[in-house]
């Protein structure tokens, strides 16, 4: 019933396509009726929970498809392809996205650990990657308790932290808890060295760069770093620079200014790179009008 009552709000408060900031910072709702394929993002930590319809997000190759059963976390910022390919007039695709406030995940994973009496996750399991998870009761009632202060702005301004926390706390105890709390908890350096490079983009980073930034050796970096990203280092720097291109010569940046933004010294060299990735040149990309709007 409560997923019923989530799906119910979101119809009221979005009876049009679209993707709507709502009352409370970082959390939004989209309504997408029309089929999209999949086209090169960058998710930020998230949570994706679809009501009506499916979703796919593409990460190194590797396909999730989900919806009203499983949500999805991302636990990272991650370069990714992401589409609706079945939505339509008929068959909307509805859903919410949570920003996660790493401050927040930190905190509630250190706890966690604390009342654990300090016990740690084992190096095994679910890969610090995209997470797929299934909807809990847990999770689906903090979501649906969450989206009710939207009615009532003091509600929201006196309970919404609160509430935003106990969705939080839901998804480090569910299924993606693994995946979270390897991204906010301690040992995070890999979630810590990939914050630091999407803020250096435009930057010449090097491995021993990102390695010396969390004070690992090369080799070491290199296998924590594949183990919790599924790519190399270098793999993943190229996707994040060429997917943030993509997506701001989508918004009309020139194929140059956008190559500059994400680092590329060489015009030549960010067109080759981007074909191989991609399967058409940046100006076929530029050209291409069907670039739909970014949901997470």
């Amino acid at each position: 019933m409560s997923k019923e009552q989530i799906k119910d709000l979101i119809e009221r408060r979005l009876p049009k396509a679209g993707l709507v900031d709502t009352a409370f910072e970082g959390v939004q709702l989209f309504r997408v009726t029309e089929a999209i394929p999949c086209v090169p993002a960058v998710y930020e930590p998230t949570v994706v929970a679809i009501l009506n319809g499916t979703k796919e997000a593409v990460l190194d190759g590797e396909h999730h498809i989900y919806g009203s059963d499983k949500y999805l976390l991302c636990p990272m910022t991650l370069p990714v392809e992401a589409g609706t390919p079945h939505a339509s007039e008929e068959n909307p695709l509805l859903g919410v996205v949570i920003t996660l406030a790493p401050r927040v995940m930190r905190a509630l994973t250190m706890e966690i650990e604390t009342a654990a009496g300090g016990i740690r996750q084992s190096q095994g399991g679910a890969s610090s990657a995209l997470a797929l998870a299934s909807w809990d009761i847990g999770f689906t009632q903090a979501l649906l308790r969450l989206l009710k202060l939207l009615d009532n702005p003091v509600d929201l301004e006196v309970l919404g932290p609160g509430r935003l926390r106990e969705l939080c706390y839901a998804v480090l105890m569910g299924e993606a808890g693994v995946a979270a709390r390897r991204a906010f908890g301690i040992g995070n350096e890999i979630a810590r060295t990939i914050d630091y490079l999407a803020n250096h983009l435009n930057e010449q980073v090097t491995i021993d760069d990102m390695a010396d930034h969390v004070g690992m050796s090369r080799a070491v970096f290199h296998r924590r770093f594949k183990e919790a990203t599924t790519m190399s280092p270098i793999q993943f720097v190229k996707s994040m620079r060429l997917n943030n291109a993509a997506m701001k010569i989508a918004e009309g940046k020139t194929v140059s200014e956008a190559a500059w933004d994400v680092g590329y010294q060489s015009s030549s060299q960010f067109s080759r790179e981007f074909k191989r990735m991609y399967g058409q040149s940046p100006r076929q990309w530029s050209n291409a009008s069907q670039v739909p709007q970014r949901l997470n």
